[in-house]
């Protein structure tokens, strides 16, 4: 899978992702202002399969679930950054979003073209160079291709 990186820098918080101001809407206008503080045209020019590319501490802040399912709404394929906040790495897979911890990721660059290698834990871009990123865990990925949780236990739980 190929997919074209947004740069965001370090300490993104929750609030960023979903602000505050716009959380007694529902997903559709939250995700609208998804980052609008840091990255004003990332939410109206983001595309399906698009990557998120952070610096430290990414999803600081509240436990708001909404800051992962605004990413997941907008489309975006994964975050990849070098160290995540506890609370938005478990929302995010709950939601059903890739987070790829990965300690290079500060050398992708804005626009750059990248392919996700899950079986090897790689993301490699168009100049062919390879970061390493941290195993991600098959029921986690299990997760992911799901769409969440919730829906990997709907499909669980069906008669066979």
């Amino acid at each position: 899978m190929s997919a074209r990186v947004w740069l965001v820098g370090e300490d993104i918080d929750t609030d960023a992702l979903a602000p505050g101001a716009y959380m007694k809407f529902g997903i559709d206008e939250i995700a609208r202002h998804c980052l609008q503080r840091v990255r004003p045209d990332f939410a109206p020019a983001v595309q399906r399969g698009d990557v998120l590319v952070a610096g430290p501490n990414f999803g600081i802040g509240s436990s708001r679930e909404q800051a992962a399912a605004a990413l997941v709404h907008l489309g975006v394929a994964a975050v990849i950054a070098p160290s995540f906040s506890g609370l938005f790495f478990r929302n995010a897979f709950n939601v059903g979003l890739l987070l790829l911890t990965c300690p290079q990721a500060e050398q992708l660059a804005e626009g750059e073209r990248v392919t996700l290698d899950l079986d090897h834990g790689l993301v490699r871009n168009e100049k062919g160079q390879s970061l390493t990123c941290e195993p991600v865990p098959d029921f986690l990925l299990d997760m992911v291709r799901a769409g969440g949780l919730l829906n990997l236990l709907k499909t669980r739980s069906r008669p066979s």
